[in-house]
């Protein structure tokens, strides 16, 4: 009797996993596909030329992977899931962090790109010109934003679209200040080196006084960041030392529910430390 109610059971767990996995493979197929088209329009602004297929399987590798990793070296369900969210993460973490890297790349390198815009100007070049100089002259990333500018105008872009396209992919404050001042100069007729000369001495000295609050603000970024990593690292040494000593808080109410709470406000001290160590300018 016991062996025909296993084997029943047996087969109505294959019957119910047959008839859900094709909606489960089918929802994960769209998702994959969404990842991938979100990938694709990322790599396209980053003129980067890799397949998104061999990004997008790090969605899938790397949670299994990290899960697997984190019950078979700490024994615990919960790390497994925790590991289950940080390989879900890191793709996206890492995607963000190239973008952000190309980004202040082109930060860094818009002050030179201005020197020789002006150069090119003073040589009586027009702005289009001028900004061909700069994609032959200088190196990716500028290069390729603004060859991007250069032939979406060749393509009949009107220049000021081709300016607000470039505004919207970078969305860097320096560069919304040398668009906007080239949109004014077009419409009133002004200099256009002499604004690029004030450009550069607004830049410079905006650039000098966000590295002083940087360097003001460490110490106090410095302890925001220990303060806020500090209970986790306690709570990881005391399971390394002792894995049932919040036994007696897990097996009621009360020590679940303070628990709980304990996380909560952790979490809101770490998203109150944060905006307070931010200064915008």
């Amino acid at each position: 009797m016991g062996i025909i109610i296993s084997l029943l059971v047996l087969g109505s767990v294959i019957l119910i996993a047959y008839s859900i996995f094709p909606q489960v493979a089918e929802k994960m197929k769209n998702w994959q596909l969404k990842q991938e088209s979100q990938v694709a329009k990322e790599m396209d602004k980053m003129f980067y030329d890799k397949i998104p297929q061999n990004i997008t399987q790090f969605y899938f590798i790397l949670p299994v992977v990290l899960a697997v990793l984190g019950y078979f070296f700490l024994k615990s369900y919960l790390f497994a899931v925790g590991g289950l969210i940080i390989g879900l993460a890191i793709p996206n973490f890492m995607l963000k962090m190239r973008i952000a890297a190309r980004k202040n790349k082109f930060a860094d390198q818009l002050l030179d790109g201005i020197s020789l815009l002006i150069s090119s100007l003073k040589g009586g070049l027009s702005l289009l010109q001028a900004l061909e100089v700069v994609v032959e002259e200088m190196p990716a990333p500028i290069s390729q934003e603004f060859g991007l500018v250069v032939r979406e105008n060749k393509m009949g872009v009107a220049f000021e679209d081709s300016l607000a396209h470039l505004k919207k992919r970078m969305e860097i404050e320096d560069l919304n200040l040398v668009v906007s001042s080239i949109l004014v100069a077009r419409e009133t007729g002004g200099d256009l080196t002499k604004v690029f000369s004030r450009l550069t001495t607004t830049i410079r000295d905006n650039r000098k006084l966000k590295e002083s609050i940087k360097t003001l603000t460490l110490q106090g970024r410095m302890q925001a960041g220990i303060m806020s990593v500090l209970p986790f690292l306690f709570v990881a040494w005391v399971l390394s030392v002792n894995k049932n000593h919040f036994d007696i808080m897990l097996k009621n109410d009360m020590g679940r529910f303070l628990l709980v709470l304990a996380v909560v406000l952790q979490l809101v001290g770490m998203f109150l430390i944060r905006k307070f160590s931010i200064i915008k300018l």
